[in-house]
């Protein structure tokens, strides 16, 4: 692809890392902002600039947020004694669009992948594995996708917190084998929250 000005060309390589951006669609982009008023390009920089700079994550569930605690770990009519476990913002973004989940969350900020390069010391696992053996917790609920690496994470966190007595559950599989939490209907992931399993009967039937 040729352009006649650097700058355009510079544009375009960097718009073009994001994920699901070609070349082509970046170009469009680019030439749709060269169009708009320079304030308009002035608020986008200065946005992504703020949200790079300021943003924060949860000292609680590990949640990106503008405060040191996020919104729902710190809203009083959550039940903070249960805990769903997700993999990323994402996933609890989808959960609370669902409007079925009154609990807060873990982020995990992954999921367990030896292929990857990605063990549980990469992962916030720690702090979940303390925070349920501080006796604050009653239920967990394991809402990682359904593929070999979330069923891998679950059965790891579970292993590890065994030997306290809590619920542990899994949402129920109205979300199919493979799929990504996040791509869900809400709909199902709402049913799969409200009618979740015991996890110890979901990986002794597998």
């Amino acid at each position: 692809m040729e352009f006649s000005s650097k700058l355009i060309e510079k544009a375009v390589n960097e718009m073009s890392q994001l994920p699901g951006i070609g070349k082509r669609t970046a170009l469009r982009l680019v030439l749709h902002l060269l169009k708009q008023p320079k304030e308009q390009t002035g608020f986008l920089s200065q946005a992504l600039v703020a949200m790079r700079e300021d943003i924060k994550y949860c000292n609680n569930c590990h949640n990106i947020s503008d405060r040191v605690l996020c919104e729902i770990c710190a809203n009083k009519s959550r039940n903070h004694q249960i805990i769903c476990i997700v993999e990323d913002i994402r996933d609890v973004m989808a959960i609370e669009n669902t409007g079925q989940y009154r609990g807060i969350y873990h982020v995990l900020g992954g999921k367990i992948s030896p292929i990857d390069g990605v063990g549980p010391s990469q992962l916030n696992i720690t702090t979940l594995v303390e925070k349920v053996k501080s006796g604050s917790v009653n239920e967990i609920i394991f809402a990682l996708s359904s593929t070999m690496e979330g069923d891998t994470t679950n059965f790891y966190i579970y292993k590890q917190i065994a030997d306290c007595e809590i619920i542990v559950s899994t949402i129920a599989r109205g979300i199919s084998v493979g799929d990504e939490l996040e791509y869900a209907d809400e709909v199902t992931l709402g049913r799969s929250i409200l009618q979740r399993v015991p996890f110890e009967k979901s990986f002794k039937s597998n």
